[in-house]
């Protein structure tokens, strides 16, 4: 059975969503040792959603309980908060319900920004991520990797690839009205991971020229020189904050990478801080409804969770900040929506993905029964030599007919398998034949997953 825990923006608000994720590093293994009958767990864990996918492969007492609130008082204990407040966080999807949620996550039907191309890649990490673990199971690889190529179609059917947005462009969207001219921002990117990379993407769209990095973790130099950026040190960080027009913070880390003491720090060094934004718009760019925007001198856009930007910058005077809950609220989803034709694709992909499953399921049953068949015509085999009977040609003619009699129902088989009713066809054996059908041991291996952009 596939369970799914999941707590994203549509379901929890911003500050939960940055304390589970920092309570689910190594969380699949602990449970997996935890909790015998749990075949495989993936964590999946993005600036806008905690999801847990769990592969329980033991028919356990009402298993789907027992395994949803031994993940949650796991969690709860990791992320160092109230189970009460973990269980409220999280929506549940079990069996073919979770396939079809992971197809829509992964091909970004269900992000902040609708169409998002980074969800993506992040689900073939946690594939990943979990095989280094060993807690993945072939059930679970067979789903992530079936979202993977469910993404994959939808990202190249037409019109479905114009609707594919990031954070990153949302925010400057949201920025957009403010600038007369992107070739006269200066921005600092705070930064050096995948999100760094999209968002320079981005500004380089506009036509953004003057462009500064910096990495708390020492890489801004080498990430600057392949892309002809300027690199900032540490000891001019807090200069190069005073001096940007536009920061934009996207890191993996804890703990916060700016905050009002660094702006002010910075503003004391260089004499303050030149006004490019001065103008107060009416309207957010990507929202119907009217938006009061300050006049701001200076924009701090935060695309961490954890969050990287302390909210204290407010403090401030001049600066305003975009983080990922002002994002969520101005967000245009029905601007946003993919075209029916992915939503298309995605059901043809859980119809498919059910099939498989179900045939897989009841492929140890076909297979007892063939044994079965062929172990009497062995039988029958070995009767014939002792009598002196046998030749080439009638074992060939024995072995031939038991193939014609097993052809029926192995079609039978996968017929029923398709309607979902392979629990008919395991009764019919155990009452015609006497043959007890145990659940099927997974023995695949799977090829990696490709690396994500």
């Amino acid at each position: 059975m596939l369970l799914c825990l999941s707590a994203s923006h549509k379901n929890a608000d911003f500050e939960i969503l940055e304390t589970l994720s920092g309570g689910v590093s190594g969380l699949s293994r602990r449970v997996s040792d935890e909790m015998s009958f749990i075949g495989g767990i993936v964590t999946v864990a993005t600036c806008n959603r905690v999801e847990v996918y769990v592969d329980v492969d033991e028919p356990v007492t009402a298993a789907e309980a027992v395994t949803y609130e031994g993940v949650v008082e796991r969690i709860a204990i990791e992320a160092g908060i109230d189970v009460a407040r973990v269980r409220d966080a999280f929506d549940t999807y079990s069996d073919m319900d979770v396939a079809e949620h992971l197809f829509r996550v992964s091909s970004g039907l269900e992000s902040l920004a609708m169409g998002e191309d980074e969800i993506a890649g992040q689900v073939r990490r946690a594939l990943e991520t979990a095989r280094a673990e060993g807690t993945t199971s072939a059930d679970l690889e067979r789903l992530f990797q079936r979202a993977s190529q469910t993404s994959r179609g939808i990202k190249s059917v037409a019109g479905v690839g114009e609707a594919q947005r990031s954070l990153a462009r949302l925010a400057l969207e949201m920025v957009e009205s403010r600038v007369v001219d992107w070739r006269a921002v200066r921005v600092l990117l705070v930064g050096t991971g995948s999100y760094a990379r999209v968002t320079l993407a981005a500004l380089k769209e506009r036509g953004v020229n003057d462009i500064a990095v910096y990495s708390a973790s020492g890489r801004a130099h080498e990430f600057a020189l392949k892309r002809d950026l300027e690199a900032i040190a540490h000891d001019g960080y807090a200069s190069a904050v005073a001096s940007a027009d536009l920061v934009i913070c996207c890191t993996t880390g804890d703990g916060f990478v700016l905050n009002a003491d660094t702006v002010r720090q910075g503003r004391r060094r260089v004499g303050g801080h030149a006004p490019l934004f001065g103008a107060s718009v009416d309207e957010c760019p990507v929202s119907a409804a009217p938006v009061e925007v300050a006049s701001s001198e200076q924009i701090i856009v935060d695309l961490g969770l954890p969050r990287n930007v302390n909210p204290d910058v407010t403090t401030v005077s001049g600066v305003e900040l975009l983080d990922l809950e002002t994002i969520r609220l101005h967000t245009p989803i029905t601007a946003l929506q993919a075209s029916q034709k992915a939503e298309d694709l995605v059901s043809r992909a859980v119809k498919k993905f059910s099939r498989v499953s179900e045939e897989q399921n009841l492929a140890p049953a076909m297979v007892a029964l063939r044994e079965y068949f062929l172990d009497r015509a062995d039988d029958e085999i070995e009767r014939m030599r002792t009598r002196g009977d046998h030749s080439k040609e009638t074992e060939h003619a024995l072995r031939h007919l038991v193939s014609v009699l097993l052809h029926e129902p192995m079609v039978r088989a996968r017929e029923l398998a398709r309607q979902g009713e392979g629990e008919r066809y395991n009764d019919a054996l155990n009452a015609l034949f006497g043959l007890v059908v145990s659940a099927p041991v997974a023995a695949e291996t799977y090829p990696q997953a490709e690396n994500a952009g």
